[in-house]
């Protein structure tokens, strides 16, 4: 649906847009909550305004959908599809934006025919930016992204888990039994899974994501090398298709990494 040259295009028009928008309102923003309890500010509905318009400039072929939408919205978009839409976080990690803590990013993913055909996050910070299509590979600033097999085993690894949406059982094991060497909690899902890409963290789970938090970011995982996915239970059950409802991240560096993580988090679950 896209080509690398077009891919780089949404990357420069992304990164403007967050210098733009999103830079000179961090430190001296106001946000309010939602109806779900999330926080949004100016910058969110700016940046989704502005990034809504780049793209439709560039590709009036494809539709959009934009986490600051209303839901009934979200979903008629999503079964239109299969032509080519747009998935938008304009700012994720809203909180962390909120609260002057620098890390946050933009996410975009172009879907068609029920996958994820391209994707791009961005870290106005770093002036990170991480990207992929399908089938093509994976990318930061330009450079491409490759996982080697790591052989480490999980208890050399470093964890990114988000313990908010977990089951209270789960959560004990970590505390009472960590299965790895360290654990981070950045919020930032869509930098999250980046950040697997570029293998500063080996292990990953998050008990609840939307699908503009993950889009983008799974795909740039799974075009580096890495293993797993989106879950709909803790019982392994992988999601077969793109919804709105909440989904559970699990994925690895490697397939050898994920097998033990995900044999850990079965034994754990299974015990209580």
């Amino acid at each position: 649906m896209l080509t690398t040259e077009q891919l780089r295009s949404v990357e420069t028009l992304v990164a403007e847009a967050a210098a733009a928008e999103l830079m000179p309102r961090f430190l001296a923003v106001e946000a309010r909550h939602k109806a779900d309890g999330s926080l949004i500010t100016e910058a969110d509905l700016q940046m989704q305004e502005r990034l809504f318009a780049e793209l439709a400039a560039r590709w009036p072929q494809f539709r959009q959908l934009g986490e600051e939408m209303p839901a009934a919205e979200q979903q008629s978009l999503l079964r239109q599809q299969q032509q080519g839409l747009w998935i938008l976080d304009p700012l994720d990690g809203t909180a962390n934006f909120a609260s002057g803590i620098p890390f946050f990013g933009v996410s975009v993913a172009l879907i068609g025919a029920g996958e994820v055909q391209a994707g791009v996050v961005y870290d106005p910070v770093r002036k990170e930016s991480f990207s992929a299509l399908r089938g093509q590979g994976a990318w930061l600033n330009g450079e491409p992204l490759q996982l080697e097999a790591d052989r480490r085993p999980l208890r050399e690894a470093m964890g990114m888990v988000d313990l908010k949406r977990l089951p209270a059982a789960l959560i004990r094991q970590f505390a009472e039994a960590a299965p790895y060497r360290s654990q981070r909690s950045f919020g930032s899902v869509a930098l999250d899974w980046c950040w697997l890409a570029a293998n500063r963290v080996q292990v990953y789970l998050h008990g609840g994501q939307k699908l503009w938090d993950y889009a983008a970011g799974s795909l740039i995982l799974r075009e580096a090398g890495g293993s797993g996915g989106l879950f709909e239970d803790y019982a392994g059950t992988p999601v077969s298709e793109l919804v709105l409802e909440p989904r559970i991240g699990l994925a690895a560096t490697s397939p050898a990494l994920f097998e033990q993580w995900d044999g850990w988090l079965r034994t754990a679950m299974q015990g209580q």
